[in-house]
């Protein structure tokens, strides 16, 4: 049973416009990293090689923000058709089916970070490199989608939650600024963490207030038990 709920969400989120529509925007990011932001310091005088973490850091902390969006926004259809409902009346276990969701997304938006990392050729990352990045930071997309959920009974006030989920992704920009204890106010942003390690890989981890280690193991222990209490408190929204 559970391999045919697999199959039928496959073929939905194939069959979604807006499944698709969203694999459009990391090629967006990526044509904007490597082309229009070129073009713009030919003409500007403006560096790319100096600015390189500050760029990098935008474009790929944005492309998990706009996967969760897109999640959010499902999970939200989902209630308004009461299929949340429904599933409690099934044998298929309803975190089963959220953990599905949730997982399908991050997934895509591991997928998106990367291309967006490689595409845009700032910074170069290794591969290991682009890897590490990319998994912590998509525990952002998952995370953005509950929040949506949480704070949102429908897509208007979800529009709303998803401007200020998002206009919080200029914080972590801001702590590239700080290389010193300063830099820790920013750190309950989950983007925090993701930011400082490719900060840390363009600039090299001696001008870091923290070990590149560290920024990732206690980055990825935040997000993960972030997830696990903003999962919880979903949970109870939706069994109320």
């Amino acid at each position: 049973m559970y391999w045919i709920f697999i199959r039928g969400e496959l073929r939905k989120w194939l069959r979604d416009p807006m499944t698709r529509f969203m694999l459009f925007y990391p090629l967006l990011y990526g044509v904007i990293g490597r082309y229009l932001l070129p073009a713009i310091a030919d003409s500007s005088g403006f560096s790319i090689e100096d600015n390189a973490d500050f760029i990098l850091v935008a474009l790929t902390l944005m492309t998990p923000m706009i996967y969760g969006a897109v999640i959010g926004f499902s999970i939200l259809d989902d209630r308004d058709d009461q299929i949340i409902n429904s599933i409690r009346i099934t044998p298929l276990n309803l975190n089963f089916f959220m953990f599905f969701r949730l997982a399908m997304v991050f997934l895509f938006a591991f997928a998106a970070c990367i291309f967006v990392m490689w595409f845009v050729r700032i910074g170069s990352l290794a591969w290991k490199d682009m890897l590490l990045v990319a998994f912590l930071a998509s525990f952002s997309a998952p995370l953005t989608g509950l929040l949506i959920n949480i704070f949102a009974n429908n897509k208007i006030e979800g529009f709303a939650i998803m401007k200020l989920v998002g206009s919080i992704v200029i914080l972590p920009i801001v702590s590239l600024f700080f290389n010193d204890a300063r830099e820790l106010f920013f750190a309950v942003i989950p983007a925090f963490w993701p930011g400082k390690i490719i900060s840390a890989l363009i600039r090299g981890e001696g001008q870091m207030f923290l070990s590149l280690s560290i920024y990732f193991w206690v980055g990825l222990l935040y997000i993960l038990l972030l997830n696990l209490l903003i999962y919880r408190r979903f949970n109870r929204k939706i069994s109320a």
